[in-house]
């Protein structure tokens, strides 16, 4: 089968890394500078040859893509991959692109299960069931999340979450105030006995550096 000659190589008015490619006269597909330092006018491409140039294209493309995107955050593999599939590239595209980002170390689930709950914990704590429940939802394996969480201090954290809450419960009795930070913590996903430490610890905190915190009329040995 004949080949296409390539008739001319211009460089992308938009973005100086990119050069378009026109065989026979007419526009046929861009590539990277990189790729096609190797082109020259006149040259003669076979459609095979074509069809590799383009495929390749298509894997540096999802890779830039998502390069812009973890620049901005880290993001899971699978996360990538949903970002990259909504951008309509191949599937192989795809999966090539997550091996070269994977092998730069640009894309790491286990890095990303650490960044997720470190970033949690500044921000809003929470316990191990509902940051195993997230990190599922990221698509991250369970045996990283496992591993992930047991680095992890679920009392000092559910502490650091009702700081960061009690001061919506001033003026209740001692026991309305266990009621409703227990119930808080528990939606953040601290398991029974870390919440009942938690919620004690806090009680005895306040008790000692702000006794007027609780009602007026409150006894402790009614709880």
């Amino acid at each position: 089968m004949a080949g296409r000659t390539i008739t001319a190589l211009e460089i992308q008015q938009q973005d100086k890394e990119r050069v378009n490619v026109y065989l026979d006269g007419h526009f046929a597909f861009g590539l990277s500078r990189l790729a096609a330092a190797h082109l020259k006018t006149g040259q003669v491409l076979t459609q095979a040859e074509i069809d590799a140039l383009c495929a390749l294209d298509e894997v540096t493309r999802a890779v830039d893509y998502a390069a812009r995107l973890l620049a901005r955050r880290p993001y899971s593999c699978a996360e990538i991959r949903q970002r990259l599939g909504g951008k309509r590239f191949s599937a192989s595209a795809v999966d090539q692109a997550l091996t070269r980002l994977t092998d730069l170390g640009y894309v790491d689930d286990r890095a990303f299960a650490h960044y997720w709950i470190e970033s949690r914990e500044r921000s809003n704590p929470r316990g191990p069931q509902a940051l195993r429940y997230e990190l599922r939802q990221k698509g991250i394996a369970d045996e990283v999340i496992e591993s992930a969480l047991a680095e992890t201090r679920p009392l000092d954290s559910a502490v650091r979450a009702a700081q960061s809450a009690v001061r919506r419960w001033r003026g209740l009795s001692r026991a309305a105030f266990r009621q409703k930070l227990g119930a808080f913590l528990s939606r953040r996903g601290f398991d029974y006995e870390t919440v009942h430490e938690a919620v004690s610890a806090m009680l005895e905190q306040l008790a000692h550096e702000q006794p007027e915190f609780f009602a007026a009329d409150d006894n402790p040995d009614n709880e």
